[in-house]
């Protein structure tokens, strides 16, 4: 995971596996209809308010039989982190997926302080 901090702007950064179903015959190779993998992405530092998150697949691999298709998402948006949704339906067999991640917004320093 990458940073960098300037001022009140700050960027993380990162990429991650959310599954490799082929290991174990998970539900995104074997399975049908819809399913979901849902990760929880810490930030290494915390923003100031919820960031912006760009999310984009960097791997895939798929069984060559069946469809493609796959709708990957950042939700649950909050300064400490985000989840990673991953999600495919009908018979797409997905065997892993690598996520890259870029978060940019506010983020805290030594000028801020809160009243409680």
């Amino acid at each position: 995971m990458a940073q960098y901090f300037q001022g009140n702007f700050g960027i993380d950064q990162g990429e991650v596996t959310p599954f490799s179903d082929f290991e174990n015959n998970g539900p995104m190779w074997v399975g049908t209809g819809t399913r979901e993998v849902r990760t929880r992405i810490p930030f290494e530092v915390a923003f100031a308010l919820p960031p912006i998150v760009h999310v984009s697949v960097t791997m895939w691999d798929v069984a060559a039989e069946a469809a493609t298709r796959l709708d990957v998402g950042a939700e649950e948006i909050d300064q400490k982190g985000f989840t990673l949704r991953v999600r495919t339906w009908s018979d797409s067999r997905i065997a892993r997926v690598r996520v890259a991640w870029l978060a940019f917004g506010a983020c805290r320093d030594d000028e801020m302080w809160e009243v409680g």
